[in-house]
């Protein structure tokens, strides 16, 4: 029997990607699908001369999305759960998560290989505070400045020389086609990703049984467990995008052991602190018990105006 699927999306090229890998491995399971993918404007789309952070945050990405949702336009949308807040609107819930990509950024630049490579007083154009103050942490010689876009807004920018270098996440260029692009990869003891990096999730209405029953067959609970963490980490912490934070759990081992990193700092890449934990987690209590425990260890260690002047 043919089941009608209305599709949700962000309208960027990656966004679109995502859709279709979505609707790929549903019509694995469910060859009879019909569906359709329906674009929707964002206000995070539409702003695109200045940073998130000053024009309110991560809701930014999914507020109009979700509104469909709400209204019974759509029946299901799909998102980059780094863009997700820490609180849902009542009545949504997120029960699918595809299976994570590589959760780590890449470095792009035609002046040097590698991050350290770079000359002082080199320029990196990024939009994300993680990035930022992980970055200046490192590397207090450099400047920081804008850079907002798809990936061949970014990439061009650079290749024209407005800004020296870049970074992109592995997950969206590998989603896109553009793994190939890909040459030098910073790994989490140097660039440790954002909260649920490549991980996509399907948010719908929590009463359609429906819908949720045809997602049942994509769901990755791997990938569940390490999100659980991070966003409960995030949701300790503070949630909003004016706070440069990072966490990843790792892939479960066969005897369900993790670690756990995790890292808070100033946009200004001072007082960095930073967390790491063994652990055994086997289900999504334990997880998020784990991202609880850990953020509550970090905050404990800061003072208590860190996060009050921006």
């Amino acid at each position: 029997m043919e089941t009608n699927l209305k599709i949700g999306t962000r309208g960027s090229p990656l966004a679109l990607a995502q859709a279709q890998i979505l609707l790929a491995m549903l019509r694995g399971h469910h060859p009879d699908l019909t569906a359709e993918v329906i674009v929707i404007s964002t206000t995070g789309d539409r702003i695109q001369d200045r940073a998130l952070s000053e024009a309110g945050g991560k809701g930014l990405f999914t507020k109009e999305i979700e509104e469909a949702l709400l209204a019974g336009t759509i029946d299901c949308a799909v998102h980059s759960m780094k863009d997700m807040p820490t609180l849902l609107p009542e009545g949504l819930v997120i029960s699918c998560l595809l299976p994570r990509e590589d959760p780590r950024d890449a470095f792009f630049s035609l002046k040097a290989k590698t991050l350290d490579d770079l000359p002082a007083g080199a320029v990196i154009g990024t939009s994300s505070l993680r990035r930022q103050a992980i970055i200046l942490a490192r590397r207090p010689d450099l400047k920081i400045t804008l850079l907002r876009g798809n990936v061949g807004t970014r990439l061009k920018k650079m290749e024209s020389g407005v800004v020296d270098a870049t970074l992109l996440a592995v997950a969206g260029l590998n989603r896109l086609g553009l793994g190939h692009l890909v040459k030098n990869i910073l790994e989490p003891d140097v660039m440790l990703p954002a909260v649920a990096q490549g991980a996509v999730g399907i948010e719908l209405r929590a009463a359609d049984t429906r819908v949720r029953n045809l997602l049942a067959a994509v769901h990755c609970p791997v990938t569940e467990l390490r999100v659980t963490a991070e966003r409960a980490f995030l949701e300790v912490m503070d949630g909003s995008c004016k706070t440069p934070l990072a966490a990843l759990m790792s892939v479960p081992d066969a005897q369900h052991n993790v670690r756990f990193d995790v890292l808070v700092a100033r946009p200004d890449g001072s007082d960095v602190k930073k967390a790491s934990r063994q652990a055994r987690v086997s289900d999504m209590r334990e997880a998020r018990q784990l991202g609880l425990q850990v953020g509550e260890e970090l905050k404990a260690q800061l003072p208590k105006e860190y996060f009050s002047n921006y």
